[in-house]
């Protein structure tokens, strides 16, 4: 999951988070539409899973949440919205 420069929370899945980030950082052809439009991003929160079916069954738990819930989910106040 990461925290956008408007604050929002973006949650997506990939095999290598640090060339994911970068690519949402810096690549308009490879970011998502979401965080090319909000960079920069920051990595707020990571889990790992043992297969991409895995992966993507928790990313939708995850984007079923309220924005309270994942800021709980990732440790952070409620108040930083």
């Amino acid at each position: 999951m990461v925290r956008c420069s408007d604050n929002s929370l973006y949650t997506g899945i990939a095999r290598d988070v640090a060339r994911r980030m970068i690519e949402h950082n810096t690549n308009d052809l490879l970011a998502a539409r979401y965080t090319r439009a909000r960079r920069p991003v920051m990595l707020v929160y990571q889990e790992k899973h043992d297969t991409r079916s895995a992966a993507s069954k928790r990313e939708y738990e995850i984007k079923q949440m309220g924005k309270k819930e994942k800021l709980m989910l990732i440790g952070a106040e409620p108040a930083l919205e």
